[in-house]
């Protein structure tokens, strides 16, 4: 399925308004004009259409920026309408001030106020009229465009969010964890033989849940499943970093049977390991937490360390250079999955840690 680059789509959108605007123009022309009576007429229409409608057709291009945050936000049926029509009242006001501004330059303040006056009922249902048309026309683009985008959003995210949990299988559980991971295990076996066993029944555990998820879109997972696998992953790791590595957990009981897409936290974890706590010799601290969003009550999950941080611009990927797999991996999973709804946001400064904040609808 082809897409079109906003841009040109925007160019075609106003081609669209000019076209209708000198439509509307020719056919007021056309209602005013008498033809039979000479050019006089004409001209007369040609000047009533041209002071009439410039104001409208002006205004109707800020509509568009209003139709669109209205189209975008997450306010009710209500809401919007009492918007759309604060939205149109002020519409109306402009289109007479307008007006009366042209008559007041041409003819003088007190016949643009006759003017005013004269036609001000009617001039205000007209203003409601015109904006309900093209606010009514600019939202059917608005609806068209994100009817657009899902369909390809649908086409392509059961190969995306495939690739997506792919990687992150081959970049999460990758050679180096698994060559320290033995190496540590290896190790348990001399000092502590029935330590050993656990550890590997940890890392059978890890190895059943990656190979036991599916590859769907649609596929979940509960909270609790990703928690118990989330430790055994750090239990594994704590083999190799010792008391270096302190966990912190902050898990609301009443949103461990919520539903996430698999390895969401891991890839977070591993990186807090391997930035924060891995190169430090005194290692330290991940903090991970889980509580319901009191607001659309949806799952609100956190993943921080107090490792070094960084300029939030180093996270932007240089030419040449890649992105860490599995915050690339989330942030596409994200963008195509629940219909846009779900949420990844960083927060990080020099000195000041490393923060992942998700937000994951529940229906």
């Amino acid at each position: 399925m082809t897409t079109i680059s906003p841009r040109h789509s925007n160019r075609r959108l106003w081609c669209a308004y000019a076209g209708g605007c000198a439509l509307a123009w020719c056919l007021f022309v056309l209602a005013g004009s008498e033809f039979d009576r000479g050019l006089d007429p004409f001209w007369l229409a040609v000047y009533q259409a041209t002071t009439m409608l410039w104001a409208p057709m002006l205004l109707g291009t800020v509509v568009w920026p209003v139709a669109r945050r209205l189209h975008a936000s997450d306010a009710g049926t209500s809401a919007t309408a009492m918007a759309h029509v604060l939205a149109a009242v002020a519409f109306s006001a402009l289109w007479q001030a307008g007006e009366f501004a042209v008559n007041a330059g041409l003819f003088g303040a007190d016949h643009a106020g006759a003017v005013l006056v004269s036609g001000l009922l009617w001039r205000s249902v007209w203003g409601f009229v015109v904006y309900a048309t093209i606010a009514t026309a600019f939202t059917a683009v608005l609806q068209s465009r994100a009817a657009r985008s899902a369909a390809v959003a649908a086409a392509q995210a059961e190969s995306a969010l495939a690739k997506a949990e792919l990687s992150a299988i081959s970049g999460k559980l990758n050679p180096h964890f698994l060559f320290n991971t033995l190496n540590s295990l290896i190790a348990l076996t001399r000092k502590d033989p029935a330590g050993a066993e656990a550890a590997l029944l940890k890392f059978a555990s890890m190895l059943r849940y990656v190979l036991d998820t599916k590859r769907g879109a649609e596929d979940r997972v509960m909270l609790s499943d990703e928690i118990d696998f989330l430790r055994d992953y750090l239990a594994l790791e704590a083999l190799r970093l010792g008391t270096r590595l302190r966990v912190d957990w902050q898990l609301e009981e009443r949103v461990l049977a919520d539903e996430l897409p698999p390895l969401t936290l891991q890839p977070l974890v591993e990186n807090s390991i391997l930035h924060a706590v891995a190169p430090r010799k005194a290692g330290g601290r991940v903090t991970i937490s889980a509580r319901r969003n009191a607001l659309n009550h949806g799952l609100d999950l956190a993943v921080e360390d107090d490792g070094p941080g960084c300029e939030p611009e180093a996270l932007e990927p240089q030419p040449g250079q890649r992105r860490g797999v599995g915050l690339a991996a989330l942030r596409k999973r994200f963008a195509l999955d629940y219909d846009g709804r779900a949420r990844l946001r960083i927060h990080t400064a020099p000195g000041a840690g490393f923060r992942v904040d998700l937000f994951i609808p529940q229906t």
